[in-house]
């Protein structure tokens, strides 16, 4: 299990970025509820998970880093006047407090799976707004399926929300992992391991409750697609 936006924290050395406490603990800092969604799918699937520590206006560990987006000075329309006109050393010095370390611990926790002989699969958890921009109208999904070119864990995936009955299910909505998807495109897919993201809407993972709701849902819906030996196999799409 994977949550790149798990963290609004901001260290008190770079002095809130200059925000106030509503941009801080907005989506635009983090994204809400996936790191307790994220932590309960563990618990439910008995799995590891690797959570990011830090607020992506600090650093995007989804972005690499020199990305225009790795270190925003302006974020959904939100001026982040802490990143402005950071120089190179300070630009490198957060991705080597924040982003490597994230990603070296994903890294060491497959190749100890791939060690051992288990081709491990991969899941990522992300939140969404659900309105883009003030006056928009609701996204009508209640939950995403994002996937680029290995879909064995996408298409059963989408295949049992669906059948579910009572929800909204987007494929690549509200966003495309054939667009953006730096973390499982870098880990899983060049690797050639299965995987698969999830992008729940906030409203609806904005409590404990909604938190509890949903990693019971994903849970079920992953359960009998993990069972499957097939999956456990390396290819590369």
């Amino acid at each position: 299990m994977l949550c790149d936006h798990a963290s609004a924290d901001i260290p008190p050395s770079l002095d809130q970025l200059g925000l106030g406490p509503a941009e801080r603990h907005a989506h635009v800092a983090w994204d809400i509820g996936a790191a307790e969604v994220t932590r309960g799918l563990a618990r439910r699937l008995e799995c590891p998970a690797v959570l990011a520590g830090i607020s992506r206006l600090v650093i995007d560990c989804n972005r690499h880093p020199g990305d225009v987006a790795s270190i925003p000075e302006i974020s959904c329309g939100v001026v982040v006047p802490g990143n402005s006109g950071l120089s190179e050393a300070e630009a490198d010095g957060r991705a080597e407090r924040w982003f490597w370390p994230y990603h070296h611990e994903i890294s060491g926790r497959l190749a100890r799976f791939l060690r051992r002989g288990t081709v491990p699969t991969v899941v990522s958890v992300h939140s969404f707004t659900p309105c883009l921009g003030q006056g928009a109208l609701l996204r009508p999904w209640h939950v995403g399926v994002l996937s680029n070119r290995d879909r064995r864990m996408a298409d059963p995936v989408l295949a049992a929300l669906a059948a579910r009955g009572d929800l909204v299910v987007g494929d690549n909505q509200p966003y495309s992992a054939r667009e953006l998807n730096y973390t499982l495109d870098t880990h899983a897919g060049a690797a050639g391991l299965p995987h698969v993201s999830f992008e729940i809407r906030q409203d609806l993972v904005a409590d404990t409750a909604g938190c509890e709701r949903w990693a019971d849902i994903l849970a079920q819906v992953l359960r009998p697609v993990l069972a499957d030996p097939s999956l456990r196999r390396i290819e590369v799409f």
